[in-house]
């Protein structure tokens, strides 16, 4: 339907070409070129074949570099943004489908990507985003129908001023005996067709990152154990092989998940949670993240980069000194919160893993003129606009102030630039 009606629409633009609608024929064949590309019915070939030695590439896919035209700077749409307001959407010259595809799979920039490019996917028919109070898909869910029983049959009570839920009670207090009251859900019962059904239009406006499993692995199990049983667990012996099966066994069930929303959603990759650090330090020592975490996470990152989606964590706290493990993973991505040191973390881990990188250029943004903003937003990328070394503005946890009109257009228009190597 879409492409239909873009289809009559350049029709009657071109019929009316004498009456400078299209400018020139140059121009005509540039909007059709970029329209077309936006509903991701065009696709780019490129030059490059391999990519960084521990992400994600897909195989037979190349790149090519496409020259920044001021044209781009025309806003087309503009689109709710995280935490409210609005995010404009320039004239991109490549569909942010495949823009997603080359960052976070082939480790190429094209630009820092600002929030616009890619939007939320988190389905109700999953149990765990309603008892979160985290659900983002074509029909709202209330949010008095919020908290209630994850798909582990645990309760969820929802926070309405804290913006989620917080998990009531425990399943046990011994990893020992797991199996006895660990019961795994019926994942075939749910009605993946409908929601596919009731989504479709909501995933074919615009490239949607899955984001699943709001608390997986150390998160699942402090659901399990509380925070206290969960830390003690990793620290007692006679409970770590039993702590190793668990583990392995909910990521089967989650790489299960995987194989139902690869089957029946459209969408380029996930976003998956799991906290390891308050605001000081991480919850537990590197040894025990690669014994416990790693080999399970490597192969829940492995067979989702088996369906060619890329894969994004979002991890809280204060994280850094992991950033190894979540490289060994095979993670696409990170979006550190802003007491890491995203700066060290793009420059040591860039490479490998896409970092979500906190913007410091003003000491206080918030009183700042439109120019400054301007400047702050050339300065930012004059140092992370690199063409095979992307990364993403952390929006997130960025100060809210740097978040103009003014801000926005001049990072997109330099960073094209700078990814693009023009002067």
């Amino acid at each position: 339907c879409n492409f239909h009606q873009l289809l009559l629409s350049h029709i009657v633009r071109l019929c009316t070409f004498r009456t400078k609608i299209y400018s020139s024929p140059e121009k005509a064949v540039y909007s059709w070129t970029v329209s077309f590309r936006a509903l991701g019915c065009y696709n780019e070939t490129s030059k490059k074949s391999s990519g960084p030695e521990n992400g994600h590439t897909r195989k037979g896919v190349t790149v090519m570099k496409i020259p920044f035209n001021e044209k781009e700077m025309e806003v087309v749409a503009q689109m709710p943004a995280f935490g409210g307001g609005t995010i404009p959407v320039f004239n991109y010259p490549i569909s942010t489908t495949e823009l997603a595809k080359r960052t976070f799979c082939d480790k190429e920039a094209l630009w820092i990507l600002n929030g616009s490019e890619t939007g939320f996917f988190c389905p109700s028919v999953i149990p765990d985003h309603v008892a979160r109070g985290f659900v983002f898909e074509a029909v709202p869910t209330p949010r008095e129908k919020f908290g209630g029983k994850d798909m582990f049959g645990l309760n969820w009570k929802y926070i309405d001023v804290a913006g989620g839920s917080m998990s009531e009670g425990k399943l046990f207090d011994d990893a020992n005996d797991w199996r006895e009251y660990v019961h795994f859900p019926d994942i075939d019962s749910w009605d993946w067709e409908g929601s596919a059904e009731m989504n479709k239009e909501y995933l074919a406006s615009g490239p949607k990152i899955l984001w699943m499993l709001n608390g997986c692995w150390f998160e699942r199990l402090i659901s399990f154990m509380t925070f206290e049983g969960a830390a003690m667990a990793l620290l007692d012996d006679d409970q770590l092989d039993a702590i190793k099966e668990l583990i392995h066994e909910t990521t089967s069930l989650y790489m299960r998940i995987v194989d139902k929303c690869c089957q029946y959603y459209d969408f380029p990759g996930f976003c998956i949670h799991d906290d390891w650090g308050s605001q000081m330090a991480p919850f537990f020592s590197e040894a025990v993240a690669r014994e416990v975490f790693l080999p399970e996470m490597k192969r829940f990152c492995d067979h989702v980069h088996s369906h060619g989606k890329f894969i994004d964590l979002h991890s809280c706290g204060k994280g850094e000194t992991r950033c190894g493990v979540f490289v060994d993973a095979g993670f696409d991505s990170w979006t550190p919160m802003a007491m890491n040191d995203t700066d060290k973390l793009w420059r040591d881990y860039g490479d490998k893993i896409v970092i979500s990188v906190v913007c410091n250029e003003l000491e206080h943004p918030e009183t700042a003129s439109e120019e400054e903003l301007r400047a702050a937003a050339r300065s930012f990328a004059a140092k992370y606009a690199k063409p095979d070394r992307p990364c993403v503005f952390s929006y997130m946890y960025s100060n809210p102030a740097y978040l103009t009109p003014a801000f926005r257009e001049e990072l997109y228009r330099a960073s094209r630039i700078g990814c693009c190597g023009q002067e």
